[in-house]
């Protein structure tokens, strides 16, 4: 199952090729998949019916899955994963860096304790005043039926202020969330994914697993102003929550969330600036 689950997830992510057409990309993932199955002699019946044995018990899926993750990112560094857009940030050094020091990759299931994944990090001196951070990860949901919905919850605690941001994601491929900065220093990191049973007598397979997750942390340029233009609202010391939604559903069908090119808040901010500085009529 280990190695069926590996071959699963390199054909998945092959067929996820960048086209205009839903329908064909539908065509070469039906095709990658069942070329994968077919090089251990498994048919797709046999496969869903051994997901639907091991959906009854986790306790055996997870370990299993464990060691897919651990195998599938050893085959994307060999293949140079740092050269594609979830992995560009993984060796990054400086201003901007991957900071994330928890686990990469989690299998999820929407029923406790496989549901929530919560994670924390302590502010120490990698973090500045001024910095702006991503969440970024990807995302594959398995399900046989039922509709899609899982969140990403992110709260960073300053001095006397906690921004919090949250991201609900309904569909595979990869996911951003970013928080922009506050001039204060930072105390923790806490968050943490959450995938709700919205269909609890629902017997069929439904899992979602999260792959190449990274906390990329932006360092404040020194030439930038002191406060920027996007800088997140001041609450008094109360939790303020923003809220993104990508990737829905459209008629029911899954469909990939492509990566988008991002400038990021400081890029951002730097364009208002010069919008700013126009000459006026």
């Amino acid at each position: 199952m280990e190695d069926i689950l590996v071959d699963y997830h390199i054909a998945k992510a092959l067929a996820q090729r960048p086209t205009d057409d839903p329908m064909d990309r539908n065509y070469q993932l039906s095709l990658y998949i069942e070329a994968a199955l077919a090089k251990h002699g498994v048919t797709k019946a046999q496969f869903d019916s051994s997901l639907v044995y091991y959906y009854t018990r986790a306790d055996r899926f997870e370990p299993i899955y464990k060691r897919v993750s651990e195998r599938l990112e050893e085959q994307a560094l060999t293949y140079g994963a740092s050269d594609n857009e979830i992995g560009k940030y993984a060796n990054a050094s400086g201003d901007t860096a991957n900071v994330w020091t928890g686990k990469s990759s989690m299998l999820m299931l929407p029923k406790a304790p496989y549901n929530r994944w919560d994670f924390e990090l302590e502010g120490d001196s990698v973090f500045k005043r001024g910095d702006s951070f991503m969440m970024q990860f990807m995302s594959d949901f398995m399900y046989q039926s039922g509709g899609h919905n899982a969140m990403l919850y992110v709260a960073i605690t300053y001095n006397d202020t906690t921004i919090g941001r949250q991201l609900r994601f309904s569909t595979s491929g990869i996911n951003e969330l970013n928080v922009l900065p506050k001039d204060q220093s930072i105390k923790y990191i806490k968050g943490f994914f959450y995938l709700p049973d919205e269909e609890p007598k629902m017997t069929n397979t439904r899992l979602l697993f999260l792959n190449n997750v990274q906390l990329i942390r932006f360092h404040k340029k020194e030439d930038e102003n002191k406060e920027d233009s996007l800088s997140q609202v001041d609450t008094g010391g109360q939790l303020a929550v923003d809220t993104v939604s990508v990737g829905d559903s459209v008629g029911g069908s899954q469909t990939l969330v492509p990566p988008q090119r991002r400038t990021g808040p400081h890029g951002v901010a730097r364009r208002l600036r010069q919008l700013d500085a126009r000459p006026r009529e």
